[in-house]
């Protein structure tokens, strides 16, 4: 496919799941660290060091989280929606700062790494799966914070129904399509110790960091 065509679907998917962010945002977001504490006391989030492939929790099956409200688990939340910001990313899972949990955060917001990405606020998303799927399947570019430096077009459902707990400990069922969709399916693939360069079908489907800011952000 050219590239001016590729990237013209990109945006496409990109306006589209605008309007499903915006939907998902209003659901099950967590509150921000320290937005329901009173005036003058203030939780300490933390950036937690990403780790990197080759690092063996990468590979590993996440564990399930049995008390979501454990105190750790409400930290590590606050920490990684912390950390994606930082990063410039639109999700984090657990297993990425060492932590195997089957929690990730789904945050994606237009950012240096993704200029076209829908913004939303930071949504946690604990012991999640997906139970339904598209038939259709659609690659698109995908990058990792813990694949630092390459860009792969990943082949993935174009639409999935998933069913996750909050950070409440409510239990959420949502329709995800395009870009939310693949950011779930890429956070998701982390739990089960799967990283996006796994699902390549060709190697030749693979670029720098610095190609894919050329070619298709800058093109």
């Amino acid at each position: 496919m050219p590239q001016a065509l590729r990237r013209q679907l990109h945006l496409a998917n990109a306006r589209a799941s605008r309007r499903e962010a915006e939907m998902l945002s209003t659901s099950a977001q967590c509150p921000m660290p320290n937005a329901q504490l009173p005036k003058g006391v203030f939780i300490m989030t933390e950036l937690a060091p990403i780790i990197q492939l080759g690092n063996p929790t990468l590979r590993q099956k996440a564990a399930w989280v049995e008390n979501i409200q454990d105190e750790h688990i409400q930290k590590l939340i606050e920490d990684l929606v912390a950390t994606v910001a930082k990063a410039n990313g639109v999700g984090i899972a657990a297993p990425q700062v060492a932590q195997s949990y089957r929690l990730f955060i789904v945050a994606s917001r237009p950012n240096a790494r993704y200029p076209n990405a829908p913004e939303m606020q930071p949504t946690a998303m604990i012991n999640p799966k997906i139970i339904a799927h598209s038939t259709e399947v659609v690659k698109d570019w995908e990058g990792c914070l813990s694949v630092p430096g390459i860009r792969g077009l990943v082949p993935r459902y174009k639409s999935i129904e998933v069913e996750y707990t909050d950070c409440q400990g409510n239990l959420q069922k949502q329709e995800l399509t395009d870009f939310i969709a693949r950011i779930f399916q890429h956070e998701s693939d982390h739990l089960d110790g799967i990283v996006f360069v796994d699902r390549l079908e060709n190697t030749l489907d693979m670029i720098t960091e610095q190609e894919y800011q050329q070619r298709v952000v800058n093109n």
